[in-house]
């Protein structure tokens, strides 16, 4: 778990997000009480529950950046849904149960990832020695097929070895010419292993996928895995045999126990919309059959309970839920009250206006712009942009989001798609160009939408 302090996890998170200086001071105290929560003793550790957030906020401002760049620099197993996904016990839909199991998965990969990591430099060790093995093997008798392959599919010999020092110095000649790339075109026959099953695959109604991928697998664990032989390139076999060596280190047992820890003690899950079950949100009667049972199946999670996984049980009392939601309809007091209590910290996040549009192009390190200017220089194309064009492109944006639905930082998006289209499909053609891209030719670029009201907004 990271041990970065509260300044520097907001630090961090101005790199990627502007403005919202509450929201990430929150967030922030969040994740380091979840630190000092670890340097309690263990009887008063387990009393410590994480402090639930709700982030309220119009569509576009940054709800959903702030937790995934937040879980990203704690290194923490992260999971994003829809609130509006799930529905009550006794409805077709995703139970809210799946939400922890997705997210132990996820853990399970974060760790497994990191594992494969330690084991990487003698996984590829006993990868180069299998591939030595394949190309000599060790009685050609045995095994005609083995060998490597011309381009036109035939086997090329092998040189004869008479004593032990003939087939050291062989393996060695063969060794560096695999390290120096000179056999990356030829082709080997290997063995690969098949994932056991009877072909079938379980198919599962609409809401239920969760219980069919379960049934898949517990199929598949009841039949053996099978090899079969496949001719591939010899980088590509050396790739193979990498990951099964890797898999041949890692102790799955060892990986389930730590994703398990590390879900339960600093996982995160963010619901988003979570406004969309209150009360309050006015959409037809119709859909208020699931709205507050979806609120009571929730409670029990967020307040603490135990779910089962197919990677055993997990419990959910020190995992940090976020919400978040526009609100525009509802207020987080049309909850029910028992979900309201579990939520303690509540904060709002501010509309975004045109300087602070020109603060997301021009400041954090993934702006549009440089993203813009990045995938144009693969082509030779070089792009820049003046100051006035930039301080029109957020302007363009403020004046949209008004007369239409306000999107938030989306909008600058659709915009400077529209801008650099017609540059982007021209680009393979105007190799060792420099382009300026100013006010007339933003301007330009928009004003044919900008003066059709009705148009602009279907397409910006």
């Amino acid at each position: 778990m990271s041990n970065l302090t509260p300044r520097e996890i907001v630090s961090e998170l101005d790199k990627y997000i502007i403005g919202q200086s509450d929201a990430k001071r929150m967030v922030a105290i969040a994740m380091r009480n979840r630190w000092r929560r670890q340097q309690l003793p263990a009887e008063l550790r387990d009393e410590v529950s994480p402090k639930n957030i709700i982030m309220m906020g119009p569509t576009g401002v940054g709800k959903t950046e702030i937790a995934r760049r937040l879980a990203k620099l704690s290194g923490c197993p992260f999971f994003k849904v829809e609130a509006t996904k799930f529905t009550e016990v006794g409805y077709v839909g995703r139970d809210v149960e799946s939400m922890v199991r997705d997210l132990m998965e996820i853990g399970i990969n974060l760790v497994r990832k990191e594992e494969l990591e330690k084991v990487k430099v003698k996984a590829e060790k006993n990868a180069e020695e299998r591939l030595l093995d394949i190309l000599l093997p060790a009685s050609k008798a045995k095994t005609p097929s083995m060998g490597f392959f011309n381009n036109t599919g035939e086997a090329i010999p092998l040189p004869e070895e008479n004593s032990s020092e003939d087939k050291s110095s062989t393996r060695d000649k063969f060794r560096k010419m695999w390290r120096d790339g000179k056999l990356d075109d030829r082709e080997v026959e290997i063995e690969v292993t098949v994932q056991g099953g009877t072909g079938v695959e379980i198919m599962s109604m609409p809401g239920m996928e969760d219980m069919g991928m379960q049934v898949n697998d517990m199929i598949g664990k009841m039949f053996p895995n099978k090899k079969k032989t496949r001719k591939v390139h010899i980088r590509e076999a050396y790739e193979i045999l990498i990951q099964e060596e890797s898999d041949k280190l890692i102790d799955m047992d060892n990986v389930t126990e730590i994703a398990r820890e590390r879900v339960e003690q600093s996982g995160i899950l963010f619901l988003d919309e979570i406004d969309k079950i209150a009360g309050g949100h006015q959409n037809g009667g119709s859909t208020d059959i699931s709205r507050e049972g979806v609120q009571r199946d929730l409670l029990p999670i967020v307040e603490g309970c135990v779910v089962n996984t197919k990677y055993g049980m997990v419990k959910t009392d020190h995992i940090l839920f976020i919400s978040a939601g526009a609100f525009h309809f509802s207020k987080p007091s049309d909850l029910i009250p028992e979900l309201q209590g579990r939520f303690p910290l509540r904060v709002e996040l501010s509309a975004l206006g045109k300087d602070e549009f020109y603060r997301i192009l021009t400041e954090p390190q993934n702006a549009l712009t440089v993203q813009y200017k990045a995938l144009l220089e693969t082509e030779n194309v070089t792009i820049d942009y003046s100051k006035e064009a930039l301080e029109e492109v957020a302007a363009t944006a403020q004046k949209i989001n008004e007369e239409t639905e306000n999107i938030g930082a989306r909008r600058l998006y659709t915009i400077m798609e529209k801008i650099l289209a017609d540059l982007s499909f021209e680009a393979p053609d105007r190799s060792g160009d420099t382009i300026l891209i100013d006010k007339d030719y933003v301007k330009d670029k928009l004003s044919d939408v900008m003066e059709d009201r009705d148009l602009s907004r279907y397409i910006l």
